[in-house]
């Protein structure tokens, strides 16, 4: 029983980092098919201090993400069984298989959509390619009279989902909670062990070509125990947001278009996200151009600009999920709540002059993450690894994180 114990913890050794390598190197093809998707359909090359596509004219960015919603539908409509979704990553954990063929034209076709402007998180796709990877791999050493037990196969899928997430946000310790915390729910030495160095090789190989730097560019003071004030304001309302968000878009996933409505369905809200972007390019994409304007607003000039922008991202994104795109809601979540802390940081700015407005921005958007996905831990660390944030902001980030589950939980409550 023993040497069987030590074979078996040796064979989930070296799949986890065989596994690392191969979701990094996955990672790494999403972001740069991400890249030549912007640079052909809106001229642009996507960076951290220049999140939008600004200099392109409006009628450009309609066309786009327009055409991008006629090709996605297409694809989607192609590659999906008869009204039913792809293997989703949850299913894989239970035992379904992953076609890959199927799995890896949904999920580049996620991206795809995402590069032309379509108005959805892009997170999703890497982790879904990191599992199909994962459930192949533990087939492979099957077939080499290698099997894993249940536990360890399922383990590896899910690590595998977290370690695609850190390939393209340069995040592990975020991968590492997204399989403890969100997928498997169990926390032990053999979880955190085998998640978290599957996810820093994946984040490694991810960075080999666009670096390690932030994936927002914020302010450099330190948090003050000063934003405690504003952490009882910004949380609550930021965790009763996010539990309405969330309400939205699993209503969304429950209900979405998966028959050859998508033709016609999906193209409108390509079409819709498009008009707005005429006017408001933030609006486009995975929310980081929305997000990254609030970070950036330190006046009243454009509070109701970017009120409006997310009100609309929100409501778009849920369609856009509605109408039969598949897509990831974590970093639309941050922009929406960047915006409303934004918005009472300005307010409070007029009170507590010290407080950057920046930290009112992280403080919203880290605490509906946290609601909208129900991963306190998750949403706390993916703020200061993608922002690359100090310590001092552990203390403010995680009350606010904590009062916002609470006031979620609330909200989510069935009557």
């Amino acid at each position: 029983m023993k040497k069987v114990l030590e074979k078996e913890n040796l064979v989930l050794l070296f799949s986890t980092l065989v596994l690392g390598i191969i979701v990094g190197i996955s990672s790494l093809l999403l972001s740069l098919l991400l890249d030549v998707v912007e640079r052909v359909f809106l001229s642009f090359q996507e960076s951290a201090s220049y999140p939008a596509s600004l200099a392109v004219s409006p009628i450009h960015r309609v066309i786009s993400v327009f055409i991008g919603g006629i090709i996605a539908a297409v694809i989607w409509w192609k590659i999906r069984p008869a009204k039913r979704s792809t293997t989703t990553i949850a299913q894989a954990l239970d035992g379904q298989k992953m076609a890959p063929f199927q799995t890896i034209i949904h999920v580049m076709n996620q991206i795809f959509y995402v590069g032309t402007g379509g108005s959805v998180g892009r997170e999703l796709a890497p982790r879904e390619a990191g599992s199909m990877f994962a459930q192949g791999w533990t087939g492979f050493l099957k077939k080499w009279h290698l099997e894993l037990t249940a536990e360890n196969k399922k383990l590896l899928i899910a690590a595998a989902a977290g370690a695609g997430f850190a390939g393209v946000y340069s995040a592990p310790l975020t991968g590492m909670l997204f399989c403890v915390e969100i997928l498997l729910k169990k926390v032990t030495k053999k979880t955190v062990i085998v998640s978290l160095t599957m996810s820093s090789i994946a984040m490694v190989i991810g960075t080999i070509v666009k670096g390690i730097g932030p994936y927002y560019i914020v302010g450099k003071q330190r948090f003050s125990f000063m934003i405690l004030f504003a952490v009882i304001v910004v949380a609550p309302i930021c965790g009763f947001i996010g539990a309405i968000f969330r309400k939205s878009f699993k209503w969304a996933e429950k209900n979405q278009t998966r028959d050859k409505k998508i033709l016609w369905q999906l193209p409108i809200a390509g079409l819709l996200t498009g008009v707005i972007a005429a006017f408001f390019p933030q609006i486009m994409g995975n929310g980081r151009a929305l997000a990254q304007l609030s970070i950036d607003t330190i006046s009243y000039k454009i509070l109701g600009v970017i009120l409006l922008g997310a009100f609309l991202k929100a409501i778009i994104t849920v369609i856009t999920i509605k109408n039969g795109a598949a897509g990831g809601t974590l970093t639309p979540s941050i922009s929406i709540g960047a915006v409303i802390g934004t918005i009472i940081g300005v307010i409070f700015h007029s009170f507590f002059i010290s407080i950057p407005i920046w930290q009112f921005s992280l403080l919203g958007a880290c605490s509906l993450l946290a609601a909208s996905q129900q991963a306190p831990l998750m949403a706390l660390m993916m703020i200061i690894e993608i922002c690359h944030l100090n310590y001092s902001a552990i203390l403010p980030l995680g009350v606010g994180v904590s009062l916002a589950i609470i006031v979620s939980k609330l909200a989510l409550k069935d009557k």
